[in-house]
């Protein structure tokens, strides 16, 4: 006879049953990744923890066996051990627990095991339920399993990540599966197809490729040869990753990754910014770099396009950190830099500070100063307007829209997300214009003004942000302000939506909450920065949306400007009417283009599609002149 461990007289029949439960073994899967965390208990082999019993996850107290289980006991002994075969028991989803489940794992991570997505504790690095192991063995009752957890959950180890956790706002991060629109012709689904087959696990590059063959899924039935030259385009000329070595300012050693990839020179030089952010990686730099080809081709200049940076975060860092990793950036890329071939400009945590550093050690190793990178007044003057060109440009692109509609962009209210430059800037215009622009954002939340930004606030939020100060400390100064924590800027009541902080800000709630608020135009500031569920969405709302690639272009021409006029005797009056041209001739490229195509000019889909194929078919006709190259 064996005692158990809540003390009950066990006889070697029941303790060989107990054997047999203990040595079912189970698993946490993550079920729905796209929609949700669903935590089931399965079985799975090879893995040796133990776990809680299935018949009751309820912490029963320990009770004195009476004597009919003492004679129940007995009875047990006389029985034939052989007939005692394992019980298989069937998955079964605890609900009442998923909560406490869910909350317990925010701060863990979802990785791949074995061909199964399994959650993994970010303490202990293990799965399942190996970072609750009983320390009582594999005998410990119910009690002392519920212990167990109590005395992990209680750990210093277990507090501290939670602090972090809490400290970030971090949160589970399941792997999103590739969205895959439905397309009419079977060429256009074979180019998607052999992108999917090359590149399956660069998410953004796939994403605005879809965007891309869609619209240009007309065009490519018109006339098979472009169906070629889109499979030559997709697949960069040359892509470039390269180690970047330096030195913080306690003297250790810190490593980041750089990339810098050229997509397409067919028409001229490459020009493409540079964006330094910890999410950087070689798809959204394929995607930037393709975006940027299809920009500069729908310019008035003739024009490859790049685009690149590092998974470096200039948040927190000091000026001397700051110059010495541009520094040691510039040490690789300069050798493929120069007029001809590629020149860089801002991008995302690139502004003026970072392109003067970059372009110092440029002109010190390449011996000479033979055009300049755009935004740092090194060698312009300072009424070039290069660091303001696109978000002004993105207004003038919603002022040339309302016209068509015969209205006005005075008294509408503009929701704008992001607190950056760009999204400073677009500020600054639309109270130029007399429109009412209530919202900036940042990434903890966003901040609205029923009346407005002025001049005055304007000029206080470039101070907090200058200042490294949460958006919060406006509603301080500003009382009839308010600051929503967690939340996004699209569900106050506006006319016009302008998303100017990162790629795939808008999904498919935020463009519900844009429609429900009463918004009939967004215009991207950002780049892609609506989901695929979002574009569909504001698509059946009959939203019009006007795509960075055509809005921005005014950033190209500032570019340009400063590079070949050189033009130090004109002032931000005749710059700004140049820049305005090159929006009115993008506009009307892009409107003809789609007409052309038979998406009239009311279609929410007009300029998106319009703009893809007036760019993409000034490519295409270069590349079959040039031949196979």
């Amino acid at each position: 006879m064996f005692l158990s461990a809540v003390g009950v007289e066990m006889n070697p029949a029941m303790e060989e049953m107990n054997i047999i439960h203990q040595a079912q073994r189970h698993h946490l899967v993550v079920r729905d990744l796209g929609e949700g965390i669903d935590l089931e208990i399965g079985h799975a082999e090879g893995d040796d923890d133990t776990s809680f019993p299935h018949n009751s996850m309820l912490i029963v107290p320990p009770q004195e066996s009476s004597a009919e289980e003492h004679s129940g006991n007995k009875l047990m002994d006389s029985q034939d051990m052989s007939n005692i075969q394992p019980v298989k028991r069937k998955k079964k989803v605890v609900k009442r627990w998923r909560e406490e489940w869910a909350d317990t794992y925010k701060w863990a991570y979802v990785d791949v095991k074995e061909g199964s997505a399994r959650i993994f504790c970010s303490v202990c690095r293990e799965y399942g339920r190996k970072h609750r192991r009983n320390p009582y063995g594999n005998e410990g009752s119910r009690n002392m399993q519920m212990s167990a957890l109590e005395e992990h959950n209680n750990s210093l180890l277990h507090k501290e990540a939670m602090r972090l956790q809490t400290a970030s706002k971090d949160k589970v991060v399941a792997e999103k599966p590739i969205y895959v629109k439905a397309l009419m012709s079977k060429t256009a689904g074979s180019i998607i197809e052999a992108v999917l087959k090359r590149d399956p696990h660069e998410i953004e590059f796939i994403q605005y490729i879809q965007e891309v063959v869609h619209a240009l899924e007309r065009v490519i039935s018109r006339n098979s040869i472009y169906a070629n030259v889109m499979d030559r385009l997709l697949e960069p000329e040359r892509t470039i990753i390269f180690r970047v070595p330096w030195i913080d300012d306690r003297s250790e050693t810190q490593v980041n990754r750089g990339f810098r990839v050229y997509f397409n020179q067919t028409l001229g030089p490459c020009r493409g910014g540079l964006h330094f952010h910890p999410s950087m990686n070689l798809s959204i730099a394929k995607f930037l770099s393709f975006e940027q080809t299809l920009k500069n081709a729908l310019s008035p200049y003739r024009l490859g396009g790049s685009s690149g940076g590092s998974d470096f975060d200039p948040k927190g860092k000091s000026e001397s950190e700051i110059m010495r990793f541009c520094q040691s950036f510039m040490n690789e890329l300069y050798r493929y830099l120069g007029p001809d071939k590629d020149l860089p400009s801002e991008g995302m945590g690139v502004g003026p500070r970072e392109m003067g550093y970059l372009y110092g050690q440029y002109r010190r190793l390449a011996g000479h100063s033979q055009g300049s990178f755009s935004g740092p007044r090194v060698n312009w003057s300072t009424t070039s307007l290069r660091t303001e060109a696109t978000a002004y440009g993105l207004v003038y692109f919603a002022h040339l829209i309302l016209v068509d509609m015969n209205k006005d962009l005075k008294g509408l209210r503009c929701a704008v997300s992001g607190s950056g430059k760009i999204a400073m800037h677009v500020l600054e215009k639309l109270n130029a214009y007399g429109a009412l622009a209530i919202t900036v954002s940042d990434s903890k939340g966003y901040l609205v003004d029923e009346e407005g930004f002025d001049y005055m606030k304007i000029t206080f939020l470039r101070e907090i942000k200058a200042q490294q100060r949460s958006l919060r400390d406006y509603s301080k100064t500003y009382a009839r302000s308010k600051y929503y924590d967690e939340a996004k800027p699209w569900s106050e009541r506006c006319e016009i939506a302008f998303p100017c902080a990162f790629q795939n800000e808008v999904d498919q709630t935020d463009a519900i909450n844009l429609v429900n608020s009463g918004c009939r135009i967004l215009v991207e500031g950002s780049n892609m920065p609506c989901t695929p569920e979002a574009i569909d969405v504001l698509k059946k709302a009959n939203v019009l949306v006007a795509p960075s690639m055509a809005a921005g272009v005014a950033g190209v021409a500032a570019g340009e400007l400063e590079l070949k006029e050189c033009n130090f005797n004109s002032t931000p009056d005749d710059i700004e009417s140049k820049l305005q041209e090159t929006i009115k001739h993008t506009y009307e490229k892009t409107l003809k283009a789609s007409t052309d195509y038979g998406y009239p000019k009311e279609s929410p889909e007009a300029l998106v599609h319009g703009a893809s194929i007036a760019s993409f078919l000034t490519i295409a006709q270069s590349m079959v002149e040039q031949g196979c190259v």
